[in-house]
């Protein structure tokens, strides 16, 4: 709340006085699309950054700025072709075995962490699309309440792909709490970097099938064959490099990228419909008037399921999937504009918002949107911030409502008076020449998935009993007015946002005429 009191003090742009320097923070829609698109090769991700996430993602296409990034970026974008994305076979596989496991403990009168179900179905979507070979974490099971009399098992616990998550998640957690410290981080890890061994374990996994397929492209040009087409990315990127080191470092980021952002999508839809019921229903009329009730979804069909895209697309605006955020101690003084405030100490506190952030590595003017005042001047070497998440929930670029959630400002007068002039108010996955390589897969992804939860299940419900209490929105919240004095899911952030202590439904399978 405290960005967003300030940001109505003092105008979408401000700074902020730290001791070792000064951090920019902006909301304007001008501004985002200055650093993402019309004035990209002023800013980048930079080193300090890059430092921070380096023991995860070491040189990989979302660690990288310059030529590296256009290398990293010139080799991933092809294979996202249409051709590939719309192929859903794989899609079909893990989400008919999700929302079969989910059908089965919910008949035994359990109920289920959606989060962690969509998380299982992303990842073994995202390793079988990276690699030809998933983690097979729906194996494992899904996790019982902690409320519940029945225990997880060791099984469960000790699962080769938990194992393999739990480092997963620890890693980001860990390279969040870097950006979190600052430029002085390695003073927390003075005695030993504590992500390195977690990327050991993640490496474990990908070492065995980097090999093969080093093998089997070695054996191919000894026989003097190629592929005609590369069947995994893994194989796509082998076509042009044979560093390993690159080989991991890329394949790490791609699969942060494929199996959270597509989660937090799929969680913050499920928190919708069961907050929403006639939304479910309308969505559930259009899938059924295009597919029936059964029939597995095609490109062209879901193309065709407008209001299930403008769903998503108000899913994403509600939710922040875009990697990497900042949290820290704020100071008391902050300079906006040409003038200086005291802030009180009572707002002085840890606070953690999803915020992206740029590096200028030039100085930078930008327009200023206030009448007859000077443009703004960005010196070189300055740390900017942006939250496409507070810009989501503005007033001004997105009408009087734009803290309820309706699909339809996507498709009625509210698009073409509000989001067609000015496109740069909606920035979900970026924008500009870093735009999300996987957009359209995570939108197929996405729409699959729930077009198949549509139509096998109804009557979705939270399962308030069954979240743990440390997770839940704090009572002080209801206080606070707007949209956060209703909700009833508390947001965690790593690199990615989540719900805290995963997301507890329950639902219906639907009944077959």
């Amino acid at each position: 709340d405290v960005f967003q009191q300030w940001m109505e003090m003092y105008g979408p742009v401000y700074q902020v006085r730290f001791p070792t320097d000064n951090r920019i923070f902006t909301f304007e829609p001008e501004h985002i699309k200055a650093l993402l698109a019309t004035q990209f090769d002023a800013f980048a991700k930079g080193p300090i950054l890059h430092e921070q996430l380096a023991s995860l993602m070491g040189n990989g296409l979302f660690n990288t700025d310059g030529d590296k990034w256009k290398f990293h970026r010139s080799m991933t974008r092809p294979f996202f072709s249409r051709e590939r994305i719309s192929h859903f076979n794989i899609f079909e596989a893990h989400a008919d075995n999700a929302l079969r496991q989910a059908a089965k403990r919910l008949a035994d009168g359990h109920p289920i962490d959606f989060q962690d179900l969509v998380s299982r179905f992303t990842l073994d979507s995202a390793t079988e699309f990276l690699f030809g070979h998933n983690v097979d974490s729906l194996a494992a099971g899904l996790p019982y309440p902690e409320t519940s009399h029945v225990q997880n098992s060791a099984s469960f616990l000790n699962h080769s792909s938990n194992i393999f998550v739990d480092a997963f998640l620890a890693g980001q957690t860990l390279s969040s709490l870097r950006t979190r410290v600052g430029p002085n981080w390695p003073l927390a890890e003075f005695w030993h970097d504590k992500i390195i061994p977690l990327r050991k374990i993640m490496d474990r996994f990908t070492e065995p099938l980097l090999i093969e397929a080093l093998a089997k492209k070695a054996a191919q040009e000894k026989d003097i064959k190629t592929e005609e087409d590369s069947d995994t990315l893994l194989t796509h990127l082998i076509n042009h490099t044979q560093d390993v080191i690159f080989l991991k470092d890329e394949l790490i980021n791609l699969l942060i990228a494929g199996r959270d952002t597509t989660a937090c999508a799929l969680t913050y839809a499920f928190y919708m419909l069961a907050e929403n019921p006639k939304i479910a229903d309308r969505l559930r009329q259009e899938i059924f008037a295009i597919v029936g009730p059964s029939k597995r979804p095609t490109y062209d069909d879901m193309r065709g399921m407008k209001y299930l895209r403008a769903f998503i697309n108000g899913a994403c605006r509600y939710s922040m999937m875009v990697l990497f955020y900042f949290w820290r101690m704020l100071l008391l003084l902050t300079v906006h504009g040409r003038g200086v405030a005291i802030i009180p100490t009572s707002v002085c506190c840890l606070y953690h918002l999803p915020f992206n952030s740029r590096m200028s590595c030039k100085a930078a003017i930008w327009t200023s949107k206030t009448p007859g005042s000077k443009p703004y001047y960005v010196p070189a070497n300055t740390r900017v911030f942006y939250s496409v998440f507070i810009m989501h929930r503005r007033t001004d670029l997105w009408g009087p409502d734009a803290l309820v959630f309706d699909p339809d400002r996507f498709l009625d007068e509210r698009l073409h008076k509000y989001l067609t002039p000015n496109p740069y108010i909606f920035c979900p996955f970026n924008a500009g020449p870093r735009i999300c390589v996987g957009q359209q897969f995570a939108y197929n992804e996405t729409s699959f998935f729930l077009v198949r939860l549509l139509q096998q299940f109804t009557g979705f419900t939270l399962a308030p009993d069954a979240q743990p209490e440390w997770s839940k929105p704090p009572a002080k919240w209801a206080e606070c007015g707007g949209r956060k004095a209703t909700e009833k899911v508390a947001p965690g952030l790593h690199i990615t946002m989540y719900a805290k202590g995963g997301l507890w439904v329950r639902m219906e399978g639907r009944t077959k005429e």
